[in-house]
């Protein structure tokens, strides 16, 4: 069995950004009932800043958390955006995750935020490191405005639409390329030398 697993970039009570990720994990599973679905919320775990030491050596939740996504076959990354970008939390997980850990895995991404004013944040942002990873990303990502969503519902038929149909291409993706060939890694360049 695969798992899926959302990632919530968000530290704010309140649950906008974890609401869309539920739907997304929600229409993924549906799509392919032999998923498992599973969440890493931000706000209830305890990462340290990442200062480059070895994962064994921090002492809360971060090589547990790390450990997680690692063993994830396909991810629901989602964040508020703030400053035109994704949220400092979730940058510094990526810091902490080794690029082979979501090499070749599959990722669609979603995020909230007050106005339309950066929507474009997650293909110019979040995208580009994502790729970083040699990670497969969904084409599009779903842009959530707080006024389409009452409390923790979607009060927009677009939006769920969109959701559904972003959490049936991460499924889809997943099931296709599992065991597939992945292409070369990251750092393939890194790696050469000089004749």
């Amino acid at each position: 069995m695969a798992t899926v697993l959302g990632i919530s970039g968000s530290m704010t009570k309140g649950g906008s950004t974890r609401t869309v990720i539920d739907a997304v994990l929600l229409a993924a599973k549906a799509r392919n009932p032999q998923l498992i679905a599973d969440v890493i919320d931000l706000r209830y775990v305890n990462l340290s800043f990442c200062d480059g030491r070895p994962l064994n050596e921090y002492t809360d939740d971060t090589p547990h958390v790390v450990a997680r996504i690692q063993a994830a076959d396909a991810y629901v990354i989602g964040t508020p955006i703030y400053r035109g970008s994704y949220t400092g939390s979730l940058k510094n997980l990526l810091d902490h995750v080794p690029v082979e850990a979501m090499m070749g895995k599959v990722v669609g991404l979603v995020a909230t935020a007050a106005t339309d004013h950066h929507y474009l944040s997650i293909d110019q942002e979040l995208r580009p490191v994502l790729m970083w990873f040699n990670a497969h990303l969904v084409p599009g990502s779903v842009y959530v405005r707080s006024n389409q969503l009452q409390g923790n519902e979607i009060a927009d038929a677009q939006v769920n639409e969109h959701l559904r149909l972003l959490g049936e291409a991460v499924a889809d993706m997943q099931q296709r390329l599992a065991g597939g060939l992945q292409g070369p890694p990251a750092l393939s360049l890194w790696g050469r030398r000089k004749a």
